[in-house]
């Protein structure tokens, strides 16, 4: 009789600390690439340093819920939660490979949804006058400050990122249809691309490397206190440190190397570069990533809302209006609309005014309508303190025009009138 097959035991809920490890290492030898081991290998200690902290927690759809929750509190962002969400799911699939967890638990946790992330993150970039002032306080005659210069430049102007600054090999830098590149450069997710190098910044790199006296190998080394090179690389942190200090003597603050990654696309954009031509040279496998790096969905420098300005407006109108006297506003509104004919009572004659802006003479005034002391036509404007009866001031009771309102139509002068 055979050997009786062991089934695996499915029914088991609760992972201890040597099962979180075993299933760590199995996830983290799946990944090919050193940068996303690392980020893994965060996200699942963090994980488990929350996982053990509560005790006998089973590890299945509500626990991982509950840590969502928890990375929520933190007021992390989206792509951080999500990020650590991917490492959970990668852990529950290798426990239920490794047949340490159920399959259902695994399919139940691979549901749990992540954050949704709503709008685009600003990013920071840096003008031309700007990044000239960092290159500016980076140079200088001593080692140090060669490697620096040249370090930025590349920044500046190839658009690396700092993993592959500190991974540039001198053999790379080729001559590629007469023009200097980093020929076939492996960079994130394994993309192939090859990236111009422009004529200033290879001046900056031949200037370190003469002085430093790399011949092969990597191209940026440690520098000692004396200005003595050695090692054979830099680590990341050393593009970070340097940066972050060259950036601080330039004034400006909260400067990451990334940031002059998205300065170097603005600036080629700003000068009439395709956007095609930009992707090639950032190495993005989307347009609409090469779009977020230029910033096209908003444009900060000249934004809409500053096309017009009410409070100004508003406190320019009020001191006019407080500077105009209460008795003085009739007579600027006279001023405004022009002059027009006095008459006995003090106010206008004319609705509209007679002439321009020039007040005429009672000789040369003409065409007007003779007006007797008693009565006046209904079409001119009543003078203030003015008596008139309630029906029509121009016809008597039969339907005739009074006497006394018929006038002439002429080239007659207004007689003064008579207090």
């Amino acid at each position: 009789m055979g050997k009786p097959r062991v089934k695996p035991n499915y029914r088991r809920r609760v992972l201890r600390l040597p099962d979180l490890d075993h299933c760590k290492t199995a996830v983290l030898n799946s990944l090919g690439s050193p940068a996303s081991r690392r980020v893994y290998e965060y996200a699942i200690d963090q994980f488990i340093a929350w996982y053990c902290s509560e005790p006998r927690l089973a590890f299945n759809r509500i626990v991982v819920v509950r840590y969502r929750m928890y990375l929520e509190s933190r007021h992390l962002a989206a792509n951080t939660i999500n990020q650590h969400f991917a490492a959970v799911r990668r852990l529950a699939h290798e426990a239920a490979d490794a047949g340490l967890l159920s399959p259902e638990l695994a399919a139940g946790i691979s549901r749990v949804k992540g954050v949704k992330q709503l709008g685009f993150r600003s990013g920071n970039w840096l003008s031309a006058e700007q990044s000239s002032e960092v290159l500016r306080h980076a140079g200088g005659d001593t080692m140090r400050g060669k490697r620096d210069y040249a370090m930025l430049a590349m920044l500046f102007g190839c658009g690396f990122r700092r993993s592959e600054l500190v991974g540039l090999v001198l053999d790379d830098i080729q001559m590629r249809q007469g023009h200097w590149a980093v020929v076939d450069l492996i960079g994130k997710g394994g993309h192939i691309r090859t990236v111009p190098i422009p004529n200033w910044v290879k001046v900056a790199l031949d200037q370190w490397t003469r002085a430093a006296g790399v011949g092969e190998g990597k191209i940026f080394r440690a520098v000692a206190g004396r200005g003595k090179v050695w090692g054979s690389g830099l680590s990341q942190n050393v593009v970070w440190y340097v940066v972050r200090s060259c950036c601080q003597r330039a004034g400006l603050e909260h400067i990451a190397p990334h940031d002059l990654r998205r300065t170097c696309a603005k600036l080629c954009h700003d000068r009439g570069g395709e956007l095609e031509q930009i992707q090639f040279l950032l190495g993005h496998a989307s347009v609409q990533t090469t779009e977020r790096y230029l910033g096209c969905k908003q444009n900060l420098r000249h934004p809409v809302n500053d096309l017009f300005d009410l409070r100004t407006d508003g406190q320019q109108q009020a001191k006019q209006v407080k500077s105009v006297p209460a008795d003085e506003a009739s007579e600027a509104v006279e001023k405004a609309f022009g002059q027009g004919v006095e008459c006995g009572h003090g106010g206008l004659e004319h609705d509209q005014p007679v002439c321009g802006s020039r007040p005429l003479s009672l000789p040369e005034q003409t065409d007007l309508v003779e007006v007797r002391k008693d009565r006046r036509p209904q079409s001119l404007r009543r003078c203030p303190g003015a008596r008139t009866p309630r029906g029509d001031s121009g016809n008597t009771e039969d339907g005739q025009p009074h006497p006394a309102v018929v006038g002439l139509v002429g080239p007659r002068t207004l007689p003064h009138p008579t207090p």
